[in-house]
């Protein structure tokens, strides 16, 4: 298929360091390239991928530091993009609603958004039910749950890089809390815990402009006052990334915000380190509780089960992670969505989305509100009638 893939423009794909939606379309687009279809990428000059590369930028915009509308970037981005449209058979959006109105306008071609962000805010249900006829895919069913009333053809799980992550069979000794610092985020709940425990907390983690008060005022003075147990090193690479998550004793995952899927709980089960998630979001459908870490309802529970975590047997996290969230995976949901949005059997799709069970053994089928039908029978589907 020839498949155009719209990236965001703050970060290259892949990222140098933080950014987990172009890390995901870089995922996403190097698979699909490997099994033969024709991808062109649209991102920033800075990318590097194995598809054709439209730059619609010099460079990652969060690190240009010249750009100072990010909209404006992503406008003239897609309208690049659209006027191309004539050459692919699917347009796959990754920089949200600002590309609806382009997509309304050019029927012909089939666009398709996957939602990577939050979407219980009730300005974003707005706009997106706005647009309620436009394809979507969900990342989590915790995020679709929260936005009803549009057009959901699946939810897929996002793949990641297994080249990057190491099996580590050997558990550390430390914490480790990865990410952004931001409120929603809670680093200063990771804190908490390694101040309950007694364990060392290292916090790789990029600070945002927006972000920077509440780093200054509410996390670095945590961190100097807890400077005997808490280290922050800032970003990190993939290489490093892999060698601190491998060698932790535990993830921690203490946020305060309906989670849309939580990149680094897979990364961290990728080397083998368990997740200790506060229940909220997508944690429930990433981690199995009990098996690949422990998912609580409060910071008592997370901290106790800190305790718990030997009981782990890193394999699982690393089997898990395979299972859910490779790169096939992910490419194999993809594609049964482009074939059908390219078929003309929207409808069918949407009536009968693909949905990962929520205890992550495998997908069902299952209607916009009803539960699951039975297993994925793509060739059960494609035989129907209009699909």
């Amino acid at each position: 298929m020839r498949i155009a893939m719209v990236a965001p423009l703050i970060e290259s794909v892949p990222p140098v360091h933080y950014g987990g939606t172009e890390r995901v379309v870089s995922v996403l687009t190097e698979e699909l390239v490997r099994r033969g279809h024709d991808v062109t990428l649209f991102a920033s000059g800075d990318s590097r991928t194995a598809a054709a590369l439209v730059p619609c930028a010099a460079r990652g915009l969060r690190l240009d530091g010249t750009c100072r509308d990010y909209l404006a970037a992503s406008m003239s981005q897609l309208r690049t993009v659209y006027r191309r449209a004539g050459d692919f058979d699917v347009i796959h959006n990754h920089s949200d609603y600002p590309a609806f109105p382009f997509a309304v306008a050019c029927p012909r071609v089939p666009t398709v958004t996957t939602a990577h962000g939050r979407l219980d805010l009730p300005e974003v249900q707005q706009a997106y039910r706005a647009f309620g006829e436009l394809p979507l895919v969900a990342i989590s069913n915790a995020q679709r749950a929260t936005l009803t009333g549009v057009n959901w053809l699946a939810t897929v799980y996002h793949g990641i890089e297994f080249g990057h992550y190491r099996f580590h069979p050997d558990r550390g000794d430390y914490l480790v809390f990865l990410g952004r610092i931001c409120p929603e985020k809670r680093p200063d709940r990771a804190i908490e815990i390694a101040r309950e425990t007694g364990r060392r907390l290292v916090i790789a983690a990029k600070v945002d402009p927006v972000d920077r008060s509440y780093y200054e005022h509410a996390i670095a003075p945590l961190i100097a006052q807890h400077r005997h147990l808490v280290e922050y090193v800032g970003e990190v690479n993939d290489e490093e990334k892999d060698a601190l998550l491998g060698g932790a004793y535990a993830y921690l995952f203490p946020i305060d915000w309906p989670e849309p899927f939580g990149l680094t709980m897979a990364e961290a089960m990728a080397t083998g380190t368990p997740v200790v998630a506060l229940r909220a979001g997508s944690a429930p459908e990433v981690v199995e509780d009990g098996v690949t870490g422990f998912v609580r309802d409060s910071l008592t529970g997370m901290i106790a089960a800190i305790d718990r975590i030997k009981e782990i047997d890193r394999r699982a996290c690393r089997a898990r992670a395979e299972r859910l969230f490779s790169p096939a995976a992910m490419a194999d949901g993809y594609e049964r969505v482009y074939s059908a949005l390219a078929s003309g059997s929207v409808a069918t799709v949407a009536a009968k989305s693909l949905v990962l069970s929520p205890d992550g053994h495998g997908p069902v089928l299952a209607g916009r509100t009803a539960g699951a039908a039975g297993p994925w029978d793509a060739d059960a589907v494609a035989a129907q009638p209009g699909a």
